[in-house]
């Protein structure tokens, strides 16, 4: 039981990782590629996409007792495609358009047959996306910074 669990663990992992670039996706970056694989055609939806509230909870120092930070609107959808994958979205905001073709991006990436168009044409421009937008960042961030130190006196 656990070595099944060990030999799952990284494709569960970069399972996640397709998710969380899925969600990051703009609607026009996945529809681009979806519209060119037949397979993405033939999705049936399993959960109708729809949007709702989920409540954000916090803790002080990472430690401390949770709290109600507050609610945000997320969308999500569930689809099989024919040949019987399942996927699930959720995505943050109310567009239940992009929360489908995300989650008919996690069936066709959980295809053998697709997983690489979808791991270079997707995940792969997202992240790269990410990261000069997080660069731009760190380096307007990095503008602002102040260094302050403090002269010792030779006085005890």
């Amino acid at each position: 039981m656990i070595e099944a669990a060990t030999r799952e663990a990284p494709e569960v992992a970069a399972r996640q990782r397709a998710m969380a670039a899925f969600a990051e996706a703009r609607f026009e970056e996945l529809a681009e590629v979806l519209t060119g694989i037949e397979a993405a055609r033939a999705s049936v939806d399993l959960r109708r996409p729809e949007a709702g509230l989920v409540m954000l909870r916090g803790r002080i120092g990472g430690d401390g007792n949770a709290f109600n930070l507050g609610e945000a609107s997320v969308a999500r959808a569930s689809v099989r495609l024919a040949s019987g994958e399942v996927g699930h979205a959720y995505v943050l905001g109310r567009d239940v358009a992009k929360a489908r073709l995300a989650a008919i991006a996690d069936a066709l990436w959980q295809r053998p047959e697709t997983r690489e168009t979808i791991e270079r044409d997707i995940v792969a421009t997202v992240e790269a996306r990410l990261a000069v937008a997080r660069g731009a960042r760190q380096a307007q961030v990095a503008a602002t910074k102040v260094d302050f130190f403090t002269l010792v006196r030779g006085e005890d």
